[in-house]
Parts: C-alpha cells; structure tokens; sequence
C-alpha cells in the first residue's frame, strides 16, 4: 500500500500528424474514445487525473477531469505536456501516460511508485527489452524548477532532459503488449479488428 497520493497526467496535447492530423484521444476504438480507454485503466491507479490537451477542450472536459492545456505554445511535446502537468498536480508524485496506449498496465503506477522508493529516485520509466518508454514515469513534483529551466533553454527531448535526473527505469518484459501505442490510421484499423 502507497502512502503518497499522485496525481496522473494523460498526455493528449499532440497534433496526431502521423494520424493524418487529428486528436488521437478521441478517436474511436472498440466502441469508444482511445482517452477513455487509457482512463478507465490510469484513473484507479492513482489519486487524481489531469488531461493535458490543446485542441477540442471541451471534449476532453466530459470525461470529467481537469484539461491542462499547455504553457508553451507550438504543441511542444510531452515535456510541455508534463510540465503543464507538474504546474497543476495538487500531489508532490505525478504519473504520466499517453493517450494512444490503450492497453497501459493495470500495476504500472505500482511498480514505478515501488522502484521510485526503492531507489530514491527522481524518476521512474518503464522499460520493455531494450527500449525505455519515458511517457509512462513517474516523478516528483520538485523535478519542476529543471524542467521549466530546460524548456526555457529551447530543450524538447525528453532523454536529454531527464539524463540529469536519477531515475530508475522499470521493467516490463512481462507486458510489453500494454505499451503499444496507436499512432497511424492503419494500426489503429488494426486494434480494433
């Protein structure tokens, strides 16, 4: 049992270029938005949950969280979105997860919160075989003032942003399914067959 409270971020502030320039959360999946999928798994994971989007609010609004767009203009990526994230959390912990993983693991908040703990770390990634998977972390709040300073800079990368960090990454061989993402029309025909 986790004695802190987290506040869990849904990354969604993309443009879905490669999905021919829509919002990839609210495209249908199975019936049913593919945010509402990552939610249905990512809310009881954790204490609270933000949306950080920057198009279509209003909808992101009905599935009843808090819509964080982000401070930097320009859709400047998953950083922007964590640090739009990190501004609004009201937990010191916060979890980020994207919204075109619709499959996210039911224990990922658990064992990255675990390996957090373990290792006095500041961050915690998933990882499957030899690939880190950095917008599904964990971090702590006070990681904020860097962050801020390294989008300030003009930095965008995440691995270039959290190689100053200690983090520890996690793994997750044993489901390595549940960090598919949905970024093309084809793949996202593909889930849903």
């Amino acid at each position: 049992m986790r004695q802190q409270s987290i506040t869990g971020i849904i990354l969604a502030g993309g443009q879905g270029r490669r999905m021919g320039s829509v919002d990839k959360g609210l495209q249908i999946l199975r019936g049913k938005p593919m945010v509402q999928h990552v939610l249905e798994r990512f809310a009881p994971q954790v204490d609270e949950v933000l949306i950080n989007a920057n198009q279509n609010l209003d909808q992101y609004q009905a599935f009843g969280c808090n819509v964080v767009p982000d401070d930097i203009g320009g859709f400047a990526g998953p950083l922007a979105g964590l640090h739009r994230g990190l501004s609004a959390a009201t937990h010191d912990l916060v979890a980020t997860v994207p919204c075109d993983s619709p499959f996210l693991p039911l224990d990922l908040i658990a064992r990255l919160h675990s390996a957090l703990d373990e290792q006095q770390a500041e961050l915690a990634v998933a990882r499957t075989g030899d690939q880190a998977h950095p917008v599904f972390c964990l971090t702590r709040k006070s990681v904020l003032p860097g962050l801020t300073a390294f989008l300030q800079s003009g930095g965008r990368k995440i691995d270039a942003w959290y190689a100053a960090l200690r983090v520890v990454e996690v793994r997750f061989d044993d489901d390595v399914d549940g960090f598919s993402n949905i970024n093309t029309v084809d793949e996202l025909r593909t889930f849903d067959a």
